[in-house]
């Protein structure tokens, strides 16, 4: 149960960090002097994580709750796809402008069985959240889950989607690319 450095951490989980800090000061101390046993003390400190964690989980305010549904190091769209799918073979572009990066489709397997996944994307880190707008899909995004819909339809696939989404990009000109009519179609 290793954490990386960049691991942010929400106020109400500073217990957490706290623990975390203790088991990086034990492995410093492990590389440094090899004849004390420092396993089964990082061991101790990783199941009061978890012990921890379940405990501030089971009382958060419902604030509390909504930054953890915001929380930056929580998986995003691709993370759950290469967790619970096989297979994955992403589709692009819409067929009539450009692929929307913030819109993530394509075929995969679950239990063997092959679906149609569908997601958007926000990006982890400052670079990969511009590329994919932040999540926020254009025109071209929803007319690319459509065609993906379209395609599973076709050939009798199931429908998996995964919404994590701020909304429809708020272009100042918001009729640029039909972005109304294609959210009501696609709704």
């Amino acid at each position: 149960m290793a954490v990386t450095l960049t691991r942010q951490f929400l106020p109400f989980e500073q217990p957490i960090k706290e623990l975390y800090e203790h088991i990086e000061e034990n492995r410093k101390l492990a590389s440094k002097n090899s004849s004390v046993e420092y396993d089964s003390i990082i061991g101790k400190l990783e199941e009061n994580i978890l012990l921890k964690r379940k405990e501030i989980t089971e009382h958060l305010t419902p604030w509390q709750k909504v930054q953890l549904s915001r929380h930056p190091d929580r998986p995003y769209t691709l993370e759950y796809i290469l967790k619970m799918f096989t297979n994955f073979i992403e589709l692009h572009g819409d067929r009539n402008v450009k692929d929307d990066k913030a819109m993530i489709g394509g075929f995969a397997q679950l239990d063997g069985k092959t679906i149609m996944v569908i997601g958007q994307q926000k990006g982890t880190n400052t670079k990969m959240r511009q590329m994919r707008n932040f999540g926020m899909a254009n025109p071209e995004g929803y007319r690319k889950a459509l065609r993906l819909m379209k395609l599973a339809e076709k050939f009798n696939k199931p429908i998996v989607t995964l919404i994590d989404t701020p909304g429809a990009f708020p272009a100042s000109k918001p009729r640029n690319g039909g972005r109304g009519s294609h959210c009501q179609e696609y709704l």
